[in-house]
């Protein structure tokens, strides 16, 4: 007993914890333990579990939110309990006690240096897990554009089928009713067909999709209002399943997809454009470019409809964790510098609707159903894998219940002859959403 006494009072997890604090600037927010049984931290809150030397090798190589994440994909670190619940606890206990992002001085590195000499995990640096991304050339090419997306969205159809509802709608649901009889799949035709409302898509008329993902847009528009759509998607696993999800539908005649990059899409004259979770993917210097092809592609008085995430002033936006492994290359900005992009590019700002608290809904849906089918998602994409996604959905959901980041809908107009219309419909946008 008088050992074990002695080991949880100068084993691991106490020393580590003391270098923490010094980073952090106060007293560690978790219960840390540690691969030889010592503990140290507060009784109560999240226990964060050093599971391997190798988690502190990692963090001396990659200090911050990216060693911390890639120590989590590798199992060398883990929160016991549930992840989302684990990091509110922290967030809030970090703010409590007002703690800062680590910046550790050479000082603290020369003390994290010798510490892991001590504990034996000094030695090269690990390797990266696999789902790391490594895109070549300029960022925002063409080519490296075209990898950006493929890394996220040709994971495996079979992997996002099992992952979303059947609508296969990879976006920001529309919760009209928060009950549980209005399903995830509810609120992403509830969004489907609000968007085609705010575009006012009726027969005949065209409509380009651009960033379709599995089509649940283009299906929509051209099943419920027989619109004629031009798709267009970089990724070439989403355009094989789109054109097959068309052709099993009956909408060949409808539907052309294209698997191509917005910068090379010709033609214009289209009555309403959507780009739907697209903009974030275009990047900072490249979106004045990206609106005016808005503006150019749809015809005087004809709709534009951007749904875009966007980031506080004061907050980060993606972060390294989601730059890396999710989505690299993304750039979220505030909403008013996009809506400001928009009116520069020649577009006309006619009405703009935050849905930050229904991503928090949509995105529990989507980690309910990963940890429902936690085994078959392994089996699937293996461990690594299906932790990056656990990962990124607790830490997306948390930054949108926070406020951190938001996403919302903006109305666009080309000007045009005549008084918009999209000054009247308003009232009858919402009309019956809430009964799907």
């Amino acid at each position: 007993m008088t050992r074990l006494l002695r080991t949880l009072r100068s084993g691991v997890a106490p020393r580590v914890a003391a270098l923490a604090a010094t980073v952090l600037g106060g007293p560690l927010p978790v219960r840390l333990r540690a691969w030889d049984g010592s503990e140290a931290g507060p009784d109560s809150g999240p226990v964060v579990v050093l599971r391997h030397r190798r988690a502190l090798r990692r963090l001396l190589w990659q200090p911050g939110e990216l060693g911390l994440a890639e120590a989590y994909i590798a199992q060398d670190v883990d929160v016991e309990g549930e992840l989302t619940e684990g990091l509110r606890s922290m967030w809030a206990a970090a703010r409590e006690h007002g703690l800062r992002a680590p910046r550790a001085t050479p000082t603290d590195r020369a003390r994290a240096a010798a510490l892991a000499i001590r504990l034996g995990a000094l030695g090269p640096r690990p390797p990266a897990p696999a789902g790391r991304a490594r895109l070549h050339g300029s960022p925002h090419s063409r080519a490296r554009d075209r990898a950006a997306i493929s890394h996220h969205y040709d994971l495996s159809n079979t992997f996002y089928q099992r992952l979303l509802d059947e609508t296969m709608a990879y976006s920001c649901g529309y919760w009209a009713r928060t009950d549980s009889g209005f399903t995830p799949a509810d609120a992403q035709r509830a969004k489907l067909e609000l968007i085609c409302r705010k575009l006012a898509l009726r027969p005949g008329t065209r409509l380009l999709d651009i960033g379709c993902g599995w089509g649940s847009l283009t299906l929509h528009a051209a099943e419920h209002h027989g619109v004629s759509v031009t798709a267009v998607t970089l990724a070439g696993q989403q355009a094989a399943h789109v054109r097959e999800r068309v052709r099993a539908r009956g909408l060949s005649d409808r539907v052309e997809v294209v698997c191509q990059d917005y910068r090379d899409i010709e033609g214009g004259g289209f009555d309403g454009v959507a780009a739907v979770e697209m903009g974030e993917h275009v990047g900072d210097g490249q979106y004045p470019a990206f609106a005016e092809a808005l503006s150019r592609l749809v015809m005087p008085s004809g709709r534009v409809l951007v749904q875009q995430m966007s980031r506080r002033h004061n907050a980060p936006g993606g972060g390294p964790f989601i730059e890396t492994y999710i989505a690299p290359d993304m750039h979220m900005r505030p909403l008013g510098e996009t809506t400001g992009l928009l009116e520069a590019a020649g577009l006309e700002v006619r009405h703009v609707e935050a849905m930050r608290e229904d991503y928090v809904r949509t995105i529990a849906a989507w980690h309910h159903t990963l940890e429902a089918d936690w085994d078959g998602f392994v089996g699937l994409v293996g461990e690594e894998a299906a932790r990056v996604w656990r990962l990124y959905l607790a830490g997306g959901g948390l930054a949108f219940e926070q406020g951190r980041m938001g996403v919302d809908q903006i109305l666009c107009v080309r000007p045009g002859p005549g008084v918009s219309a999209a000054a009247t419909d308003v009232p009858t946008w919402y009309e019956g959403l809430a009964d799907r």
